[in-house]
């Protein structure tokens, strides 16, 4: 499977490491254009001083991870889509382009799923398509206990990972992972 990752689901860090986590699980094949990168970078500017180099270095080690993911935009066919924000044309551009079977977003009313559907798309939230993975027998668990582990060495103290995963925007799969760990 071919996902898309918007940068909303790029900037926040425990959810980027829990996509990306389960994209070496081998679930799917994470896609992004420089744009949409460059998007999660100017990002971080919001953050304290030396977000937006550690967002480079990150973005720098998922190239290296997956050369094959980035996609290049095709101008023309972002001109041609129309989207309630015309600024996300460049993130369904992209999509297309990659040839992507899922558009991962948390801008929901942005990409209406009619249109995405004439383009052989599906949107996708980041916490449905995670449980749904863990639920179908991708070691979510183990993923989650890896970013956990970084958060906790970040934050310097002990963390719940039901709690992190739902400050993550991942409560759904904080339950599952809960209820039954693998």
């Amino acid at each position: 499977m071919r996902v898309l990752l918007d940068a909303c689901v790029l900037f926040p860090s425990v959810l980027r490491e829990m996509l990306l986590g389960a994209a070496r699980t081998g679930a799917f094949l994470p896609l992004w254009s420089d744009r949409i990168l460059e998007e999660w970078a100017r990002a971080t500017r919001r953050l304290p001083a030396g977000a937006e180099a550690v967002a480079r270095a990150e973005i720098a080690a998922m190239r290296a991870a997956w050369p094959e993911s980035e996609v290049a935009l095709d101008e023309d066919l972002m001109r041609r889509l129309s989207l309630p924000d015309p600024d996300d044309r460049h993130v369904l551009a992209a999509a297309i382009a990659a040839g992507a079977d899922v558009l991962m977003t948390l801008n929901r009313r942005d990409f209406p799923p009619r249109t995405l559907a004439r383009h052989g798309l599906l949107l996708r939230e980041p916490d449905s398509f995670l449980t749904e993975l863990h639920h179908e027998g991708f070691d979510m668990a183990a993923v989650a206990s890896d970013v956990l582990t970084r958060a906790e060495s970040v934050s310097g103290r002990a963390q719940a990972l039901r709690g992190l995963l739902k400050r993550a925007g991942l409560p759904r799969l904080g339950k599952a992972l809960a209820a039954h760990p693998s």
